[in-house]
């Protein structure tokens, strides 16, 4: 486990400081990663926000350190750009590209939270790799950075020591996925309850969902996906979900498309992914007990799907979590 510093990058636009929307993004950051949670990880991460103080309009911002102060962290995470980047073709300041590629170069995991892309994309850190912002904005980023691979369509990407969000929400996914990935899916998933929010949203989880919520009048669905959490170890199947929603599986997978933007097979199986991470994180269960009581089945079953969501084998999973856990018995 590990969490070290996140300095996040405050670049207030100096003629009308910081929008309400650039406030929103950086509090997400500052609500994740500055608030400590020693029941949770002890240590937290150390919260440094670098630049220059607000400059002017509504709100005015007290920073504890300059942009400098984004070398030497572990992670650096840019919210926004000022409004004047994205919609009137202004360039990155200067000396945020010039910090953002020493920070870079000095090994931090850089991360970009909707408009923060056109950062990143300055300093030619997305060149080649496959990024995304709020679908609003990610056709003048493709424009301005053709060589940036950009996808408009999730809700965040990964590409391991760079990673972009779309906005709103999405930023938030963006940041338990940090977590997840420096904490595990039982800390991320703890911190996420008490953020009263989804425990994880796949990056690959479309931006636009026609319906992001079942219809208010409504509750069949919700409650038979509450039900199939509490039984993944079953041999479940979308006829019978559809069943106890009452629905069609047509109207079933129709309305879950369009609820949670994936298949009900494939949020099945983020499910189980997510209940294997748990199982690994905090019990001594072999993995083939992992593959039954997650619901993946076998253990070459759970090796397969679990290695293809997650990047790691159970037992590469299981080490980085309980390096002092027992043997496994993965290969």
């Amino acid at each position: 486990m590990s969490t070290g510093v996140v300095a996040i990058a405050v670049v207030p636009d100096r003629r009308t400081g910081t929008s309400l929307w650039e406030l929103y993004e950086l509090s997400l950051a500052c609500g994740v990663f500055g608030i400590p949670h020693p029941d949770l990880a002890d240590p937290w991460y150390e919260l440094r926000l670098c630049g220059d103080s607000g400059h002017g309009g509504i709100f005015s911002l007290r920073t504890t350190h300059g942009l400098d102060g984004l070398v030497g962290a572990d992670t650096v995470i840019v919210p926004s750009v000022p409004d004047a980047v994205v919609e009137e073709g202004e360039e990155v300041p200067a000396e945020l590209v010039e910090a953002l590629r020493a920070a870079a170069a000095s090994g931090a995991r850089m991360v970009s939270l909707c408009t923060g892309a056109f950062a990143l994309a300055a300093a030619g850190l997305l060149d080649g790799r496959r990024a995304t912002a709020h679908w609003q904005h990610t056709a003048h980023l493709a424009a301005r950075h053709p060589g940036v691979i950009v996808d408009d369509s999730v809700l965040y990407t990964d590409e391991g020591t760079v990673l972009t969000s779309a906005g709103a929400t999405a930023a938030l996914d963006l940041c338990l996925h940090l977590v997840r990935t420096d904490l595990g899916a039982a800390v991320a998933g703890q911190l996420a309850r008490r953020l009263v929010v989804p425990a994880h949203r796949p990056g690959g989880q479309a931006q636009f969902i026609e319906a992001p919520l079942p219809p208010s009048d409504d509750d069949s669905l919700g409650p038979v996906l509450q039900w199939a959490t509490e039984h993944l170890a079953d041999p479940l199947t979308v006829e019978e979900l559809a069943r106890r929603a009452r629905m069609s599986p047509r109207t079933f997978h129709r309305r879950v498309r369009e609820a949670y933007g994936t298949t009900p097979l494939q949020w099945l199986l983020q499910q189980r992914v997510a209940r294997a991470q748990s199982l690994l994180e905090c019990t001594d269960l072999p993995v083939e007990l992992v593959g039954d009581h997650s619901g993946l089945g076998s253990a070459a079953n759970l090796r397969r799907h679990f290695t293809r969501a997650v990047g790691v084998s159970p037992s590469g999973y299981r080490k980085a979590f309980r390096p002092s856990g027992p043997p496994s018995t993965d290969r």
